[in-house]
């Protein structure tokens, strides 16, 4: 049988571990943070791929991270994902504009676009790219919501 390699954890690194696994943010660095503290009660990592759903190998690469990084080294680090088409403040203006031209029709307000930015994108981009936008103005100027909720008066 072979020798189990532990983690041996400082109580600071056992508190922020258990604090990360308990009010983590995503459910990704719960499930890492569960692994350092699995993993440093001697058991294998054969037995927390088990408990976890996952494969060994994935145990071990993020505990070679922990140990490498730290606590900070479990968050899923920035600049994953696909990068936005239409960019949030450079390309504002542009849409405003073209909207404003074309406000009955999101098609030629899309076509201009793409013209002019260079650009290739679908109607559902821009759709959801002008409700995002408004909904991130609103926010911003502390506009009221409507209630969804219904009242029933007598």
């Amino acid at each position: 049988m072979a020798k189990i390699k532990t983690v041996e954890l400082t109580h600071s690194q056992r508190t922020a571990l258990e604090k990360g696994y308990r009010e983590g943010s995503s459910h990704a660095f719960r499930m890492r943070c569960q692994m350092i503290l699995l993993k440093s009660e001697q058991r294998t990592s054969a037995q927390i791929a088990s408990i976890l759903g996952c494969c060994e190998m994935v145990v071990n690469n993020w505990i070679k991270r922990f140990t490498a990084e730290g606590v900070e080294g479990l968050r899923t680090k920035p600049g994953r994902g696909r990068k936005p088409i239409l960019d949030a403040e450079a390309d504002l203006q542009k849409v405003k504009a073209a909207v404003k031209a074309n406000r009955q029709r999101i098609s030629l307000a899309k076509a201009d676009l793409e013209a002019e930015l260079g650009k290739s994108f679908s109607n559902k981009t821009l759709e959801r790219y002008i409700k995002n936008m408004v909904v991130a103005i609103n926010a911003s100027e502390n506009v009221p919501q409507k209630s969804r909720a219904r009242r029933f008066t007598d």
